[in-house]
C-alpha cells in the first residue's frame, strides 16, 4: 500500500518524498485537494496565474 503523496505548502506541487523538488521546502501537508496537471508552463493561463514555472502536479487547495 503506498502513502498518499504530500502537497508543498509553499508552491503546491505534489510530491512523494519528504522534500519538495521545485522550492526545496520540507513544509508538507497530506491534506490537499484538486490536482492541476501542467505540461506545457509557456502556454498555460493557470500556470501564468498561479506563478507555477515548473510542469508538473499540483494540488489546488492545500490545508
Amino acid at each position: 500500500m503506498s502513502a498518499r503523496p504530500k502537497a508543498c505548502r509553499n508552491c503546491r506541487r505534489i510530491v512523494a518524498g519528504n522534500v519538495c523538488d521545485v522550492c526545496g521546502s520540507s513544509n508538507l501537508s497530506s491534506s490537499h485537494s484538486g490536482l492541476l496537471i501542467i505540461l506545457d508552463v509557456e502556454k498555460s493561463q493557470i500556470a501564468r496565474e498561479l506563478g507555477i514555472r515548473k510542469p508538473g502536479r499540483y494540488a489546488v487547495k492545500v490545508d
